[in-house]
């Protein structure tokens, strides 16, 4: 997300911090190439001329433009602004209500509406051991109802399904009557979509509300959607009333402008964003996080913690010492691609570390991608342990073995040793130069306890 945002940014700022001083017109220069950047980022016109107003008025004063590092300070009234745009810094789901919570979720049709609500209920079973039970409500789509019931058996959570000429509103008073008897603590309402905004559709989520009274009434939005997903958003908190939005598909969409335009024309917080379609890739949404990533600041913490729920870290710390010792086999690189791989898309994990804009090129200089991580997954699992410990028993032969088994090409294993080499080679460097950093050319403790950049990237 914010890729194309984070490149322009990037070049625009990089040119002002270079420059010893600057002037009025400097800056003015600077907001006129920030405002088309965000106009093609398909952020909402109104946000962005108020954007723009505040930052010039902050950056033409005089202990910006004599300061020592004017471009500095510049960039840190971007980055304080566009926290305003999009904060508040973490506006978490509100739960502290007497059980069992409704939590009211609506949006339009292909939004991503069902599999939202089994993400939360997978988050809050996982992550705050709630007891969480979901409620199908959308009687005119039949296909909703039982993809519904398919996510909850996933999640490990009852669903209520519809019964025969039962409403919507029937179908949720029953939910929560079942939710207050048997103790759940939270009760996720999936209400139907339409494929455009009508009276129906209004009249029936507004009923549901008034009938549920819930804590929360969440709009799923597609990010991919722009400025649509900001129209819906305006009418939908103008006509039902909404304490948050949660975006999907955010891992889809380079542009980012739904995101920067729904907070300020709603005035609706981003609660949570699906940053991918499996089950535990929804994210909370945090505004300083989030401006980071657009200014190539990164989100270390963030990564960290995506890491600490997916990281063996003492098998990973373990595999750190050896690999400085000058003992990383191929087992250990396995090992460290399968970590990657449990983290989710290698973009998405570039987009948190700081510098993200020169480490892309890097990494497609050097042809890093999820499909190439996957590919030397399978080659290093298509070899034998004694071929992982022992690398220099990997003659023609066998290379052609391992490159069968692992569908791709001998060229790609004789990439992957090749690469093995040289990391391997590096880590026993570091060591030798007292552990002054794991990732070569990333600063120290940019990558998560233990980890190591993928092959190739360097």
């Amino acid at each position: 997300m914010f890729d194309g945002l984070t490149s322009r940014f990037d070049d625009i700022f990089e040119r002002l911090k270079r420059r010893g001083a600057l002037n009025e017109s400097d800056v003015d220069e600077a907001m006129r190439e920030v405002r088309v950047a965000l106009l093609e980022a398909d952020v909402a016109l109104p946000v962005v001329k108020e954007f723009i107003e505040k930052v010039t008025e902050a950056a033409v004063g005089a202990e910006v433009l004599r300061s020592v590092t004017p471009g500095q300070m510049v960039v840190k009234i971007v980055h304080d602004r566009l926290v305003d745009m999009l904060g508040p810094e973490e506006a978490g789901l509100d739960l502290a209500v007497q059980p069992p919570a409704a939590l009211l979720m609506v949006g339009l049709q292909g939004s991503g509406k069902t599999t939202t609500c089994a993400k939360i209920a997978s988050r809050l079973i996982d992550r705050e051991r709630k007891k969480v039970l979901l409620a199908a409500l959308d009687v005119a789509r039949p296909a909703a109802a039982q993809q519904l019931a398919t996510l909850g058996e996933q999640v490990g959570t009852r669903v209520v399904q519809p019964v025969l000429g039962e409403q919507p509103v029937g179908i949720a008073k029953r939910a929560m009557d079942v939710g207050r008897r048997e103790g759940f603590d939270v009760v996720i309402l999936d209400t139907a979509g339409r494929l455009a905004i009508d009276d129906e559709l209004m009249a029936e989520a507004a009923a549901i509300r008034d009938q549920v009274m819930p804590v929360e009434t969440l709009l799923v939005a597609d990010a991919l959607s722009g400025q649509d997903a900001v129209t819906t958003a305006r009418t939908f908190n103008e006509r039902v009333g909404l304490t948050g939005i949660v975006l999907t598909r955010v891992d889809g969409d380079s542009r980012g402008g739904a995101a920067l335009s729904m907070r300020s024309v709603t005035g609706c917080p981003i609660k949570l964003m699906g940053v991918g379609e499996k089950l535990d890739e929804l994210e909370t949404f945090q505004a300083d996080r989030i401006a980071g990533r657009i200014l190539g600041m990164g989100d270390v913490v963030g990564l960290v913690e995506k890491a600490q729920e997916t990281v063996d870290t003492e098998k990973a710390e373990k595999v750190a010492k050896r690999a400085l010792k000058g003992q990383f086999t191929l087992e250990d690189l396995g090992d460290q691609l399968a970590q990657v791989r449990k983290m989710g898309d290698l973009q998405g994990i570039m987009g948190m570390l700081p510098g993200v804009g020169k480490m892309k090129k890097q990494m497609d200089a050097a042809n890093v991608d999820d499909k190439t991580i996957a590919h030397q997954h399978a080659i290093i699992q298509s070899m034998t342990p004694k071929e992982r410990s022992n690398p220099k028993l990997l003659n023609a032969k066998r290379r052609k073995r391992i490159a069968a088994g692992s569908g791709t090409s001998v060229q790609e294993v004789n990439r992957l040793l090749k690469q093995y080499q040289q990391m391997a080679g590096m880590m026993k460097k570091m060591g030798k130069m007292g552990k002054k950093g794991l990732a070569g050319g990333l600063p120290p403790g940019a990558l998560p306890p233990g980890m190591m950049p993928p092959p190739g990237f360097k």
